[in-house]
């Protein structure tokens, strides 16, 4: 069970943990993620490895609460382990080299963006993050991709903090010639919406566009099936094939869809969740979910 070294809170919602993973650590690359599971019976959640250090051997991630499995682990502090971590999954980001590549993040996904564009930056590549959020609050690991990229541009909806707009409007300049100017390369990380608009932004001017998609997983290593997208026409697997696609090729009106599947059963795992309740000890809240919960239900 890897032991959380260090948690830090990014914003009310959003935690970063630095895990003790030496095994992961060995074999992880840019893109990749790993499959969570926080008790005995319950679910299993995908997360990037928003950074690692082979010689240390620690990987970083980065959860935002949005259910009950993500609330649960945000319970969790340093000193705490984590029941199961299983990677490194996926494939390893793979952007041509030359050019001008921009990192398009939209809130947690500025950690998905970390390794990969800080590996771009490395092999002399010129690198820009667009990074957006509401408010300037929302905007997480700033000063990370600010040592890791050429240029760093933050947008916010309020205008808060850098440029008041959408990264989409901004990345719509850059294409024009604005700032750091036009990509050869785009890569978008974040809310399905967002990467949608990129996608759009980036295909009449014919720039190759990746996008990371996040659908629904169980196991991780293409088994299931739960994870599959259509790319072009054809059926992929997220875990396996991805997650990083071709953002022109992605049917995103299915894969809304199939992301919509199982709404009723998160809110239900969310009132049970209510109901048990959670206290201030990670520790003691995993025994308690442990203790309770429903076999085979949505954790």
């Amino acid at each position: 069970m890897p032991k959380i070294l260090e948690k830090r809170t990014l914003t009310p919602v959003t935690k970063l943990y630095r895990l003790d993973a030496p095994m992961i650590a060995a074999a992880a690359e840019p893109g990749q993620f790993v499959i969570v599971r926080i008790r005995e019976g319950g679910e299993r959640i995908p997360l990037t490895i928003a950074d690692y250090d082979c010689d240390k051997g620690e990987i970083t991630i980065v959860v935002q609460e949005v259910g009950a499995t993500t609330r649960m682990l945000g319970t969790l502090e340093a000193g705490d382990n984590i029941l199961d971590v299983v990677g490194p999954l996926g494939e390893r980001a793979n952007v041509p080299e030359g050019g001008h590549v921009i990192g398009v993040g939209g809130g947690f996904g500025a950690a998905a963006l970390l390794s990969v564009m800080r590996e771009i930056t490395q092999r002399g590549d010129k690198t820009t993050v667009i990074l957006g959020a509401r408010t300037k609050e929302l905007l997480i690991l700033t000063d990370e991709l600010r040592e890791s990229v050429t240029n760093l541009e933050l947008c916010t909806d309020d205008g808060s903090e850098g440029y008041k707009g959408f990264v989409t409007a901004r990345l719509e300049e850059l294409i024009k010639g604005d700032g750091p100017g036009k990509p050869d390369h785009v890569v978008a990380i974040g809310p399905m919406p967002m990467m949608r608009a990129v996608a759009d932004v980036t295909r009449d001017t014919k720039i190759p566009t990746q996008v990371s998609m996040d659908p629904l997983m169980v196991d991780g290593t293409g088994m299931c099936g739960g994870c599959r997208v259509a790319v072009g026409g054809k059926v992929m697997f997220a875990c396996v094939d991805g997650p990083l696609f071709d953002g022109h090729e992605v049917d995103f009106e299915e894969a809304v869809r199939r992301n919509k599947m199982y709404v009723k059963e998160e809110k239900a795992a969310a009132c049970r969740q209510k109901e048990l309740g959670l206290v201030a000890d990670g520790s003691s809240a995993v025994a308690k979910q442990q203790a309770s919960a429903s076999e085979g239900g949505a954790a």
